[in-house]
């Protein structure tokens, strides 16, 4: 049997236990007992953590989801890992119909293929068209499209039905009945790059909206004359709320605020990263805009932020940065996100019985390991 021997672990309902942890055939199978045979040796100071999930990521390592194709994703997977990410989802932009075809059609391939040498592909985020085009933020807005039933339908049988989670904006014309119809099938619907005011909100949760996407950014502000996106994110217990913790796009205090106002189980930790990531500074691409990253911020010409290069152990290091305890900053990247997407019973936190996949990290949380399903996909060297 594969594991660790005598290192604190993560353990769900028991925080972090200095224990062994043994697993077989990609499966926990012993917690505190069991003959550890084939131990993976860590150093002093090592923990580890239940692999950390990204519901929203567009690219990594100068590749991106809308170059629709599965080398570029299977490029994104092996890059990912490096942050002790196992699970994510490919996440789409606003393009024309044809490009978010080509994009799914890609990922349907991969998914149906055989990888397992990177993060694993769980499905995509489909992030536009269907947005305001008041706050499109960095998304194209000639190619933001009013919510439609039949067009979504067109795009979730070109990824072989594999979509988990639709970006939408419910005050736009269609939006409610979309809403409706992705309850039914139980995809996530997500309010995202929205105008919504507090009545839309209510009314997007009563058709089935569970999230909203990078709370605070291209979303109507809260008021108190009408509390927008950002207030119902923070009032309505029932909504996920993602948050991109790279300390650009939220500051520190949003951040604090949103994690005291909302139940523990409902923020979820995302990168929304783009190609960039783990490139040098410079000039990069999202959607066929120029994009300009230095110093950790990825922005347009005109100013306007583009995603992050930001890493999920980083996020996890700057949660905890901000005095929040570590168990906690790991739930959000982890057990929520597997919740959010109602996988909470097969990953997202390590028990007997769930898959066996692990970030160990350090004490920085820099990563040493990556697991997923008992197979090492990444060793730092």
């Amino acid at each position: 049997m594969s594991g660790f021997v005598s290192v604190p672990c993560y353990i769900e309902g028991q925080g972090i236990v200095k224990c062994s942890l043994g697993f077989e055939n990609g499966v926990i199978t012993s917690l505190g007992n069991g003959v550890i045979d084939q131990p993976i040796p860590l150093p002093d100071g090592a923990i580890v953590l239940p692999a950390f999930i990204d519901r929203h990521t567009h690219g990594a390592g100068g590749f991106d989801t809308m170059d629709a194709s599965t080398t570029a994703l299977k490029n994104m997977a092996s890059k990912i890992a490096s942050e002790g990410t196992a699970y994510f989802l490919p996440t789409t932009m606003t393009q024309s119909k044809d490009a978010i075809l080509s994009s799914l059609y890609a990922v349907n391939r991969l998914i149906g293929g055989h990888f397992d040498n990177g993060a694993r592909v769980l499905g995509v985020h489909l992030e536009g068209p269907f947005i305001s085009k008041k706050h499109c933020g960095a998304q194209p807005e000639e190619f933001v499209t009013a919510p439609n039933v039949e067009l979504f339908d067109l795009f979730n049988k070109a990824s072989g039905n594999n979509i988990k989670i639709v970006t939408v904006a419910p005050e736009e014309d269609g939006a409610l009945d979309l809403i409706q119809h992705l309850n039914d099938l139980g995809i996530v619907a997500s309010i995202g790059h929205t105008s919504a005011k507090f009545c839309d909100l209510i009314s997007a949760v009563k058709q089935g909206a569970r999230s909203v996407t990078h709370t605070y950014n291209a979303q109507s502000p809260l008021h108190h004359r009408d509390i927008g996106t950002v207030g119902a994110a923070l009032y309505l217990d029932e909504l996920y709320t993602e948050l991109i913790a790279d300390l650009i796009h939220v500051s520190p205090p949003a951040i604090k605020l949103l994690i005291k106002n909302k139940p523990h189980d409902k923020v979820v930790l995302i990168t929304d990263s783009m190609r960039a990531k783990h490139l040098p500074d410079g000039v990069s691409e999202l959607g066929g805009q120029k994009v300009i990253v230095k110093n950790g911020e990825a922005r347009l010409e005109d100013g306007t932020l583009a995603g992050s290069v930001l890493k999920m152990n980083d996020a996890v290091r700057n949660i905890v940065s901000l005095g929040i305890r570590l168990e906690d900053a790991v739930d959000f990247a982890t057990k929520n996100a597997a919740t959010s997407l109602g996988l909470e019973k097969e990953i997202g936190s390590i028990k007997l019985g769930k898959a066996a996949s692990f970030a160990v990290v350090d004490k920085n949380l820099a990563v040493l390991y990556t697991i997923l399903d008992g197979k090492i996909i990444y060793k730092r060297s």
